[in-house]
Parts: C-alpha cells; sequence; structure tokens
C-alpha cells in the first residue's frame, strides 16, 4: 500500500531532491547496462557468429525479462522494499553484462534476459519512492526526471561504450560497465533506512508465491480500477514499440544501412537518448501546466508515427547533420511519454493501489517494447531491408492512435 509518510517519519527523512537523485541513479545505471548490448551489438553478434539483426532477438528477451518481473515481482518488491529491489535490480543486470563476455549465443540470450529482470523494478519500486515525496502539482515533472534517467543512460552508453570497446575489445568495456554500476548500488545504501522501512519482512516470494494465479493477474486487475487506465495503458504500448524499435536498431541501422562507422552511429544513439531525456522534462513540464496530459500524449503518438516515416524515407545521400536532427526528433517524441503516462497513471488510481497500476501500466507497455524488436528484426530479415520495417511501425503507431484517440479524450473532458 502506498502512503505518504507519517509526520515523524517526515522530519527525519531525506528531502525530496535526494530521494528523486538516488532513483534517478539507479534509472540511470540500470539503462546505462540495458542500452549498453544494442550499442555494441555489432560487435558482440560479429563474436558471436550471429547476424548483426540478431539484436533484435536479443533486446526482445530483455524485454520478456521485465515484463516477468512486473508480473510477479510485486511481493519481492514488498518483502524487501523500494531501494533494495532498485539495488538488486542494477546487481543482476551488472552480472549479465559479466556473463556476455563469455561469447556464445547461450550466454548473450541468457544475459538479456537477466538484463530484462534486472530492468524491471525501476518503474514500480521508483513509483513507490516518488509517490512519498513528490510535492504537490509536480507530480509529471518529478515522474518524468526519474525517467529521464533512462534516455540518459542511453546516452552515456552511446557517447562512453563504442570508443572503450574499440579501444580495449568489447568484454572489457563491458566489464568495467558493470564494475562501475555495482559502485552506485552502495552508494544509495543509507536511504533503505527510511524507504525501505514499511517493507513486509513475513511477505512469502516462494516460487509458489510469486507464480500463483492471483499474483500474476494482479497487475493486469488493477487496470480495470478506473476507466481510462487500459486505454492509456494501450497508448503507451504502442509508443513503447516505436521507443523500443528506435533504442534497438538505430546503431545497427545506420551501421548496415547506411555505412556509418561504429563511433559515429553511437554519437547518434546518444543524440537520440539525450533529445528523449530532454522531452521527458519537457513534456512532463507542460503536462503539469496544462492540465491535459492525456491530449498530450495524443498529440505525441500522432508526432512519432510523422517522424518515423519521415525518417524511414530519408534519402540514401542524406547529410549526416540531416539523420541526426530527424534521428534527435524523434527520440524526443519517442521516449518523452513515459513519466507522463506513469504521472497520468498515478492520478487515476485509488491511492493505496498506486504500486499495482503503475506496475500494470508498464507491463502493458512492456509487452509492446519486448515483442516489438523481434518482430522488426523478423521484417528486416523477411523484407531484405529497413524501410518497409520502419513504415510498419510508422502506421501502427497512427492507427493505435486513431483507434484510442475519441477515449482518451472524452474522459478528459468528462
Amino acid at each position: 500500500m502506498t502512503r505518504r509518510l507519517a509526520a515523524g517519519e517526515a522530519s527525519s527523512r531525506p528531502s525530496w531532491a535526494v530521494a528523486l537523485g538516488a532513483t534517478l541513479l539507479l534509472q540511470t545505471v540500470t539503462s546505462f547496462l540495458v542500452q549498453t548490448l544494442p550499442v555494441v551489438a555489432p560487435l558482440v553478434t560479429g563474436g558471436t557468429g550471429l547476424p548483426p539483426e540478431s539484436v533484435g532477438h536479443a533486446m526482445g528477451l530483455v524485454g520478456c525479462g521485465t515484463v516477468f518481473y512486473l508480473t510477479c515481482g510485486g511481493p519481492m518488491l514488498a518483502r524487501l522494499g523500494p531501494v533494495r529491489m532498485l539495488q538488486a535490480g542494477a546487481s543482476l543486470a551488472a552480472l549479465a553484462l559479466l556473463g556476455i563476455t563469455a561469447g556464445t549465443p547461450a550466454a548473450l540470450f541468457a544475459a538479456a534476459l537477466m538484463l530484462g529482470i534486472g530492468n524491471g523494478p525501476g518503474v514500480p519500486a521508483s513509483s513507490r519512492i516518488l509517490a512519498l515525496i513528490a510535492p504537490t502539482g509536480h507530480h509529471a515533472l518529478i515522474f518524468s526526471a526519474n525517467r529521464t534517467g533512462v534516455p540518459l543512460g542511453g546516452t552515456l552508453t552511446g557517447l562512453m561504450v563504442p570508443p572503450v570497446a574499440l579501444a580495449v575489445g568489447w568484454r572489457a568495456a563491458l566489464a568495467l560497465a558493470a564494475g562501475a554500476a555495482l559502485m552506485s548500488v552502495l552508494a544509495v545504501q543509507p536511504l533503505r533506512a527510511t524507504f525501505d522501512a514499511g517493507r513486509d519482512q513475513g511477505r512469502a516470494v516462494g516460487p509458489t508465491a510469486l507464480l500463483r494465479p492471483a499474483n500474476l493477474a494482479s497487475a493486469f486487475a488493477a487496470l480495470r480500477l478506473h476507466p481510462l487506465l487500459w486505454p492509456l495503458a494501450a497508448l503507451a504500448f504502442f509508443l513503447a514499440v516505436a521507443q523500443s524499435c528506435l533504442s534497438a536498431f538505430v546503431v545497427t541501422y545506420l551501421v548496415e544501412a547506411r555505412g556509418w562507422a561504429l563511433a559515429e552511429a553511437g554519437v547518434v544513439f546518444a543524440m537520440v537518448q539525450a533529445a528523449g531525456m530532454a522531452g521527458r522534462l519537457l513534456l512532463g513540464w507542460f503536462a503539469d501546466r496544462t492540465g491535459t496530459a492525456l491530449l498530450n500524449l495524443v498529440v505525441q503518438a500522432a508526432a512519432v508515427a510523422v517522424l518515423t516515416t519521415l525518417f524511414a524515407l530519408l534519402p540514401t545521400d542524406a547529410s549526416h547533420e540531416t539523420v541526426v536532427l530527424v534521428s534527435a526528433a524523434l527520440g524526443l517524441v519517442a521516449a518523452g511519454w513515459n513519466g507522463v503516462a506513469l504521472a497520468e497513471a498515478t492520478r487515476l488510481s485509488p491511492s493505496d493501489r498506486i504500486g499495482d497500476v503503475t506496475a500494470g501500466a508498464a507491463l502493458v507497455a512492456f509487452l509492446g517494447a519486448s515483442a516489438a524488436p523481434v518482430a522488426f528484426a523478423g521484417a528486416v530479415s523477411l523484407s531484405g531491408g529497413w524501410t518497409a520495417p520502419l513504415l510498419a511501425v510508422a502506421a501502427l503507431t497512427a492507427l493505435a492512435t486513431a483507434a484510442l484517440a475519441p477515449r482518451l479524450l472524452a474522459g478528459m473532458r468528462g
């Protein structure tokens, strides 16, 4: 159950800025670890004897791991507390990167699944903390600021990992990333006394408790608590499809289809992530100021469809500057929805079910994020190119927006 801290707890708790900084740190670190895989994908797939598009299958497994945690991880969050779960997630993701260094397809795909499980606690655990400390009237901005950790981690990955991988080898680069992540886990330990104080130490977390039908259905069931939650989650699903395809394939697409050097493609990846980070802050602030979060999300989804079409149809002789500009614009809108959607889900949720509702909304989105890269990789193999799959993502986003907009906007007016 999510609650505001009592007066005695509030007097001794860290400030909201410290709590936000800690959750942002671990969100950033976990994202850095997850995004390292697609950034070094041309080297990893080459080293394991797999075709380049296999990164789509690996990233699909990352999504599956996240879905698995969001489906059944509620009891673990209740038992261990949000800070410990964020620490556990980052630690597992770091170990997964070390596993990839084995250099075999089996190790790659097993590690991808572990990366996803490690990524899973981010939304529900951070939401539990932010619901306690977010200042009134600034929820969308605070949630969006927290979720900037995802593109921030990707930005750092794109700028730092390719040069290191080319200088010392991709295995050493993965090991260095894992070591840095484990240091950040220790840095947030002092916050555990406050934010994990309400954990249920008697909660069962064995396989029977995690896999029982009622627990597996709890996240989906929570989305029935308000009539707008399912349409909101559905829109998040399709936005996640576009975002995950862009993140998983932009480096491989630029290297394989446009002949860019890995370092150049890594810079574009960093630009896309940086634009997404700026978009989350800007759109979160705008949602708080306008009070029209649902309308904003609908317009944003339409923009994703338009910009994905433009990106797909860029001529082969387009300048590097044009590609970077279009990629950054797409990154801004394709990644800028997350915090606004979570804050809106929180607003629509009963106060004692915020954790379940945000886990459910994130679960639906991650279903899209996990399925999309696999489907996209298959489409690239079948079509023999990248244009048709990109146009398919644009068309799917446009159709979903048209279908969901009337319900969301009618609910907003109501």
